[in-house]
């Protein structure tokens, strides 16, 4: 099939592996009349896919990222493409051990092998390595090398053996058109026009260009990453197959180093970034090696080669070597790290398969294919759906910014917790200033600052000395303070006031409203007007997709309100479910409030001042909203809590939030009110009234059975997912989700140390826990408990653990520790009769 058609069900843009993989499986989930289109020749139309180095390390903190790396290394050895060799990260620095441990927990998390070397266990299996500039390492066996292109042409050809692909090398795609309602209408290329009302974007750096053919952005940009090859190695001599040495990522230089064949590859993130435009890649023609093999600048990688020799000096230092090949070539990176997929928020009908690497991309085409084709991905890719960018997130100048700041962190040591710095601030509440002179420290999401904790109360570190679990562990304190517990115990004795402005605030409008709300929501929304209904949102296999709160506020006016960092997911998925006669909209209206928390025993005291209206538990009940009068103005108060303590959230007109904040300190301040932070609303206080979070408790790998989320009947109406709903609760649960404490702290050195999450959870004699679906027990959430003077932990347990009082252990940095079911299911630590928050 190489004639071109007229009409295509869809138009796969981009042969590289993941429109290769894309198209193979959506021909195997049953679509038709597929055609893929490149530029470039066949089989390297010479993208990243022909010149990346080709390797597969499985180990990934990000359970999304490991999850369609296993897949794809699956995916190649079914093809017959793939080639395990074992891979070894060596540490030339303490910091780096102790890195490496933390990356050997975190493997046993997700159920993949890994050991502690040392430089000598290391120099046997690398024997060309000079052990005397390491300390140690850490070895993956299952780390192996693909080739890419051959796995791209097996895909591809089995696409038309099932009669179902055209493919069109040689065509250049010149734009993209739309119909009248903005869908996508025919795709425009040198050979031809096809019509068709759905596009894929899987050409790695040249996405952006693509998309805007069409009027869509895709955020990601092109940039360098320097590789060499010398040769030819006389140890290498005589290799059957591509590798026979495992490779070595020499990690605090930013660089590997691989063998290919009879040569050495060596490749560095150490250099300066270098951001290409995808507008000045040079064309096919243009190009001497291919398009995205640039001109290789030696001064860059001068630095790094002398590191290289360091480590490897007999090998890479003989004279009968020399560099065979070296490029500046052009990868994708984007501001978060992750790929970008799904259904463009501007455009529907087109798709971003975009900033893949090789040893996700064959996962990424089989999940994102599923999604297509109206398929819950057996993958959970949340974390990388495109729509999660904000209008800000999708300029070239924030894109380019995070790239750059990414770059030289490719290896780097990352804290979990650590803050990026390009681009900022860019969204601020109006109480910024008030905020910065209490000398808030600021952590971002979705590009607002969040004050994390106040210094202007460390003066309350002596009155809670005693309460504090102070982590004197370098590691466990960077990006933490004692002032979070300080001010957690002072909220729990009187009230602490948040700001909680970054939250995503959507409005449902017009006469279908209800109908739009009650069909993706799990919970019944046929409520009087000022409640307030907290509820989840599911897939259609019963996974979790939204958890967040909606406000009735009027007959045909819903008010949902989601965290910030998933606003933009929340709002597509509200959109792409309205009623197909437009009889309901849905509105981001989040820069038009702000919104502030009152919450502690004192709230009522103080909100009392401020305010004439009725606010008694009897007549402003818990899980109500309605307009009050405060000071001049008029407030919209929602009585819920993630605290766990009585109290507000109180939403203003965003150009009145200045004199709101001010009003409710002042009055607080004879109270003992305290400004506090999202490091006790979003751990301490969630955490020890064991309440759930999205994106970590609650992903589509879980479901509501089991995170003890289920309510006492399901309502009548349809919903998305209620079929799946409703088959998990007629069967038992093979997991629970539980809270555990900490027994004891004490490291083999002597040092508290205290987890921070991804941990393994396993049995007393340190086996790991397996649940019936093969789903392995991991630390979904850590973080202090100081009202219960506990280190608390939320995992997810099979049945048979999932008991209170069962001993079990945690492992953290190669150690294990004694942790305790404290409670199996979602009664709470803190005030388990839920009192507080009902007063």
């Amino acid at each position: 099939m190489s004639e071109i058609p007229d009409r295509a069900s869809a138009v796969i843009i981009g042969a590289g592996i993941v429109g290769n993989s894309l198209a193979y499986h959506l021909a195997r989930l049953g679509w038709t009349e597929l055609v893929l289109v490149d530029k470039g020749p066949m089989p390297n139309p010479g993208g990243s896919t022909g010149h990346a180095s080709n390797f597969i390390f499985p180990i990934e903190y990000s359970k999304m990222m490991m999850e369609l790396t296993r897949d794809s290394t699956e995916q190649y050895k079914e093809l017959g493409v793939f080639t395990e060799s074992g891979g070894i990260e060596v540490a030339r620095t303490q910091a780096r051990m102790q890195e490496l441990r933390r990356r050997c927990s975190q493997a046993k998390s997700w159920g993949i092998p890994a050991e502690m070397l040392t430089p000598e266990r290391v120099r046997k299996l690398v024997p060309y390595l000079d052990e005397s500039v390491i300390l140690g390492g850490a070895y993956f066996p299952t780390v192996g090398v693909v080739d890419s292109l051959r796995a791209g042409t097996l895909m591809r050809e089995r696409a038309q053996q099932l009669d179902a692909l055209t493919v069109l090398a040689g065509a250049e795609v010149v734009g993209i058109d739309k119909s009248d309602d903005g869908r996508v209408a025919a795709v425009r290329t040198t050979k031809g026009d096809i019509a068709t009302d759905v596009v894929a974007i899987c050409c790695g750096v040249w996405s952006p260009r693509i998309a805007r053919m069409a009027g869509a952005r895709i955020p990601l940009t092109p940039i360098v990453h320097q590789m060499i090859s010398v040769g030819p190695i006389a140890l290498f001599d005589g290799t059957e197959g591509e590798i026979a040495y495992p490779i070595v990522r020499d990690v605090d230089e930013n660089m590997y180093e691989r063998q290919h064949g009879g040569d050495m590859e060596v490749g560095s993130y150490a250099h300066r970034p270098m951001i290409v435009s995808s507008d000045d890649i040079p064309s096919i023609e243009e190009a001497v090696l291919s398009p995205t093999e640039m001109p290789f600048t030696q001064d860059d990688f001068d630095p790094q080669l002398e590191l290289a020799l360091e480590l490897m000096p007999e090998l890479l230092g003989d004279e009968r070597a020399g560099v065979r090949y070296a490029i500046n070539g052009l990868i994708s990176m984007t501001p978060d790290g992750h790929p970008v997929l799904g259904e463009t928020p501007e455009v529907p009908g087109l798709w971003s398969v975009a900033a893949s690497w090789i040893k996700e991309g064959a996962g990424i085409g089989r999940a994102v294919a599923e999604w297509m084709s109206g398929v819950t991905p057996e993958i959970d890719i949340h974390e990388a759906d495109i729509s999660r960018f904000y209008r800000h997130q999708r300029t070239t100048a924030h894109v380019t910014g995070r790239a750059a700041e990414g770059f030289n962190k490719m290896y780097g040591i990352v804290h979990p917790n650590e803050q990026w710095e390009s681009g900022r601030p860019v969204r601020v509440s109006p109480a910024y200033e008030r905020e910065r002179a209490l000398g808030a420290v600021f952590y971002e999401t979705a590009g607002w600052e969040r004050p994390h904790w106040y210094e202007s109360n460390a003066g309350l570190l002596e009155k809670y000395a005693d309460r504090l679990l102070d982590r004197p562990s370098e590691w466990e304190s960077r990006w933490w303070s004692p002032i979070i517990n300080a001010e957690h115990l002072a909220m729990r004795d009187a009230a602490g006031l948040f700001d909680l402005s970054a939250f995503a605030v959507i409005d449902v409008t017009g006469a279908g409203a209800l109908q739009a709300v009650q069909q993706i929501a799990v919970a019944q929304m046929r409520v009087p007007i000022g409640r307030v209904v907290y509820t989840s949102f599911l897939d259609e296999a019963g996974g979790f997709r939204a958890d967040l709160t909606i406000m009735r506020l009027g007959p045909r006016h819903f008010r949902v309100v989601t965290g910030g960092a998933t606003g933009m997911m929340d709002y597509k998925w509200i959109t792409d479910h309205l009623p197909a006669d437009g009889s309901a909209a849905a509105t981001d209206v989040t820069s038009a409030w702000t919104t502030f928390g009152l919450w502690g025993p004192r709230a009522r005291d103080i909100l009392g001042r401020v305010t004439a209206d009725d606010i008694t538990n009897e007549g402003f009940p818990f899980g109500t909203c309605r307009e009050i009068e405060l000071a001049g103005l008029t407030v919209l108060a929602s009585r819920i809590s993630y605290v766990g303590e009585l109290g507000w959230e109180l939403y203003a007109p965003i150009e009145q939030g200045a004199k709101l904040w001010d009003t409710l300190a002042e009055a607080g301040q004879p109270a003992g009110l305290v400004p506090a932070g999202i490091g006790v609303y979003g751990t301490t206080g969630r955490l020890e009234k064991g309440y759930r979070a999205y994106g970590a408790e609650l992903d589509a790998s879980y479901n509501l059975v089991e995170a003890g989320m289920t309510r006492p009947k399901v309502k009548e109406q349809d919903f998305v997912g209620k079929t799946a709903y409703l088959r998990q609760r007629d069967a038992p649960p093979t997991a629970v989700l539980c809270t555990l404490t900490v027994d004891d702290h004490v490291s083999e050195s002597g040092e508290l140390r205290y987890m921070l999450g991804g941990e393994p959870i396993l049995s007393d004699r340190g086996e790991p826990l397996i649940d019936a679906r093969g789903r392995r027990s991991y630390v979904t959430s850590a973080g202090s408990g100081p009202s219960v003077g506990k280190h608390l932990l939320l995992s997810y347990l099979p049945p048979e653990q999932a008991v209170a009082g069962t001993p079990l252990t945690v492992e953290y940095m190669g150690e294990q520790y004694p942790v305790t079911v404290a409670v199996a299911g979602s009664t709470p630590l803190f005030d388990p009769a839920n009192e507080r928050v009902r007063s």
